[in-house]
């Protein structure tokens, strides 16, 4: 399958709203560096995750700018799994700069990169493993859900 733009945001949407809620949802009582009670390290966690959703959509006009410079206008699976570099990095410099609203006062490194890798991979390992077992006609729609 070779998704279409329109298929990767709908997957990376779907797949955040869907796998992500139940992991962020699994690893906030036990982030590391947390501060204050278990309510806004919710609030933080999932104000974060939706950043990461929207910044997201943005990661991905980008990516289908430079996978037309490719031969077959895709990425191989490893490259799919390297963005977690990117994608942490700019996430993190974001909160850093205080510019993803809601979110008061400095997350630590630790709790992010925890989070973050946690959520990330949970998110990729389904998206190219079992996602493609129920949703037979994703796989033939370009990764198309709607």
């Amino acid at each position: 399958m070779t998704p279409t733009l329109f298929g990767r945001i709908q997957t990376r949407l779907f797949t955040l709203g869907t796998i992500g809620v139940v992991l962020t949802a699994l690893i906030v009582p036990v982030l590391p560096g947390t501060t204050g009670g278990l309510g806004a390290t919710y609030k933080t966690a999932y104000l974060i995750l939706l950043a990461v959703a929207v910044v997201g959509v943005g990661w991905e006009l980008l990516y289908h700018l430079l996978m037309q410079f490719r031969w077959d206008k895709d990425w191989p699976t490893l490259f799919g799994l390297v963005t977690i570099l990117n994608e942490g990095a700019l996430m993190f410099l974001l909160l850093r700069a205080g510019v993803v609203p809601g979110i008061g006062g400095k997350v630590a490194v630790s709790t992010f990169v925890t989070m973050f890798v946690f959520v990330w991979m949970g998110v990729w390992l389904v998206a190219n493993g079992p996602l493609r077992v129920p949703f037979v006609q994703w796989r033939l729609r370009g990764g198309r859900f709607l």
